[in-house]
């Protein structure tokens, strides 16, 4: 045997290697006691080995594990090699867990004894529980995450199903949380989250019942929804968990919550179906205003789906070019010629033909692709004035619509001047329109407009009246007009309020030395009524309806103006 005299002695020399080996090894009797040990195993028991010498191993058992010993023990007496996990307890008081194969030690044709190879467990057991823990469990709040949820939601979902019962499933998120931790920090809103959690389990009690999807979202069941009417009343409830404050320090936050609800109805529905279609009435909830919930239908698939699509669409359009621009003139009123222009982006579909702007604004505003059109369409506004100027039209400005995304946008500024640059417009031909909306930030409003009139781009407020009216912007920020929003010329001949309003608008821009448009003109009384308090220029349908490109030019190289 390569050296070896005889098999007894390789077998001797094997058998002391193995017993004086870093492995952990235990001789016991058939009566369980401990005859052996080939070293100390205090790290493990606590006691020394004179200690345990002697000793029953049953001892040492943990008792939730000595049932599972002792039927090992018994095996391996029979005659069988069993491997088991066991606890045992520590002289300190704590568990450790083994690993022991259980060997027979025979003699003859009798079991002498057992031997125990013991191998500690413990640090590998503590990570197969805290790998479980972080996979099913949210590592914050405690509650589970969204793979346990589903999992409860699937059983209750079952016995709901055999009962003949309903469960509803809530999607919850909390209104603006982003609000506080720009306001107050993420350890602050990290806490307040614990708060939250902590009232929504006071709220869904059952086990599994609550969940923490991800950042301010929660999602709960709740089972034995008898009708509407019990639907409502816990809605209300749940709504009403958020009417104290919340004391975070000296600071009390006031926070609301949106919730989408989604009902079984019995017939076999999976839980993440369920789920999604809460999360579905959910974003309804949230476009309805926030604070309250909504129940999920069919149709709010559908229109998701119709947006999702829309986006999609809008997408292809700005890579294949399928947008143009439509420009409607602007008046001056003591006059009547066209003074200006308003650019307004229409989109030319391939089957659909030409998709009203309502309809396909919104989605580019919820989307941000708002960001790239309003690009090209500030593009393609100077390119056109420039070229119209160039073939000999009038050098009047081009109004383009700013949204509040491109607003935002901190390179904008830049943006705009290459715009001019590469088109050779004077700025003094660029007008860009703003909502009031965007001078709330008035820090980022106030560098913003003083940039553009560095520039020598004019600057208008649009709709002015229906936002966030305020004398200081229109006081300090270096604004050269503003619009009167259609919806006050509308009704000027019928509405003595709205006659009033118009009259006080334009009293109060001339006051401030600010020039007035009146935008949405349609009758000649609205003329004459602007005209006789002194508005500067009129938009409308009385002078014009958007025109696309050739019907624009016709006007513009005919020098043509309205008559009253």
């Amino acid at each position: 045997m390569n050296g070896w005299s005889d098999r007894t002695s390789y077998r001797l020399e094997l058998l002391n290697s193995i017993y004086n080996s870093p492995i952990t090894i235990a001789v016991l009797s058939v009566e369980g006691h401990l005859l052996d040990l080939n070293q100390d195993l205090s790290e493990f028991f606590g006691y020394s080995r004179a200690e345990m010498i002697g000793e029953k191993f049953s001892r040492w058992l943990d008792p939730s594990y000595y049932d599972d010993g002792v039927q090992a023990m018994r095996s391996a007496l029979r005659g069988e090699c069993v491997s088991q996990d066991i606890r045992v307890v520590h002289k300190s008081g704590y568990p450790v867990d083994l690993n022991v194969t259980l060997s027979p030690m025979r003699q003859g044709d009798g079991i002498q004894g057992v031997v125990l190879v013991m191998q500690d467990v413990t640090q590998h057991k503590r990570s197969l529980k805290r790998n479980h823990y972080l996979a099913h469990y949210d590592d914050m709040t405690g509650l589970p995450n969204r793979r346990l949820f589903l999992q409860y939601l699937e059983d209750k979902l079952r016995e709901a199903n055999e009962r003949g019962g309903t469960l509803a499933v809530c999607y919850v998120d909390v209104d603006r949380f982003k609000l506080v931790n720009a306001s107050f920090g993420r350890d602050t809103g990290d806490m307040l989250l614990l708060l939250i959690a902590a009232r929504l389990s006071e709220f869904f009690r059952g086990e599994g019942d609550l969940a923490r999807m991800e950042g301010d979202e929660f999602a709960g069941i709740l089972p034995d929804i008898r009708d509407e009417e019990d639907l409502a009343n816990r809605m209300a409830a749940l709504l009403a968990v958020f009417d104290e404050p919340f004391l975070l320090g000296e600071s009390p936050i006031q926070v609301s919550v949106s919730i989408g609800i989604m009902t079984s109805d019995g017939a076999g529905e999976d839980a993440p179906l369920l789920l999604k279609k809460a999360d579905t009435a959910l974003n309804k909830a949230k476009e309805n205003g926030r604070n309250d919930y909504h129940l999920y239908s069919e149709d709010i698939d559908q229109q998701a789906y119709h947006r999702l699509t829309l986006q999609h669409e809008l997408m292809k359009a700005l890579q294949n070019g399928e947008f143009l621009l439509h420009y409607q003139p602007q008046y001056d009123l003591a006059t009547g010629r066209i003074v200006g222009t308003e650019a307004l982006v229409r989109w030319l579909h391939p089957t659909r033909g030409l998709v009203p702007p309502g309809e396909f604004i919104p989605a580019a505003e919820d989307s941000g692709l708002i960001v790239p059109l309003g690009d090209w369409v500030l593009e393609e506004a100077c390119r056109q004035n420039k070229e119209w100027q160039d073939a000999g039209a009038a050098p009047i400005p081009v109004s383009v619509n700013l949204s509040v995304r491109q607003f935002s946008q901190r390179n904008l500024i830049g943006k705009i001047g290459r715009v001019l640059k590469a088109t050779g417009l004077d700025p003094k031909c660029l007008k860009l329109e703003i909502t009031e909306s965007v001078t709330m930030d008035v820090e980022r409003a106030t560098l913003f407009l003083e940039q553009l009139a560095e520039l020598g781009v004019g600057i208008s407020i649009d709709d002015f009246g229906t936002g966030y009216s305020s004398f200081h912007y229109l006081r300090n920020f270096p604004i050269g007009s503003l619009k009167i929003d259609r919806s006050f010329v509308r009704d000027i001949e019928q509405d003595p309020n709205d006659a009033a309003i118009v009259a006080a608008i334009i009293a109060m821009a001339h006051n401030l030395r600010l020039q007035v448009i009146a935008e949405g003109v349609e009758t000649l009384e609205q003329v004459r009524f602007l005209r006789s308090h002194g508005c500067d220029e009129m938009q409308g349908y009385y002078g014009s309806p958007p025109l696309p490109k050739a019907g624009i030019e016709s006007l513009l190289f005919e020098a043509t103006s309205f008559s009253c």
